[in-house]
């Protein structure tokens, strides 16, 4: 196991930073897993308006989630959100991003 390897278990073990939540892959069984939520706001430009939109991008390990896809439920703190979009790992990848919105 490399020295990222272990930063990144780390990273996933700490109360203060990552939380249990439940992963169910479309037509899957759930799994519990260990995420990092990020809700950064994003401003969307259209045309001369500006559109305020919250966002949540979802961090698991890929030790944990294989092959997520668009479309897989992730359950966080009492709320469901769906998986959007094309799932990215990180440089080393070890980490999934997924970006989701409220199911």
């Amino acid at each position: 196991m490399s020295v990222i390897d272990q930063a990144i278990d780390r990273l996933f073990a700490d109360p203060n930073i990552a939380r249990a939540a439940v992963y169910t892959p479309a037509g899957g069984a759930p799994v519990t897993v260990r995420v990092i939520a990020k809700r950064p706001d994003e401003i969307i430009g259209f045309d001369e308006t500006r559109i305020h939109a919250g966002t949540a991008l979802i961090d698991v390990r890929v030790s944990e989630i294989a092959e997520p896809r668009s479309g897989d439920r992730i359950s966080l703190d009492g709320e469901d959100y769906v998986a959007q979009g094309e799932p990215v790992r990180d440089a080393e990848r070890l980490i999934w991003t997924l970006e989701a919105r409220p199911a």
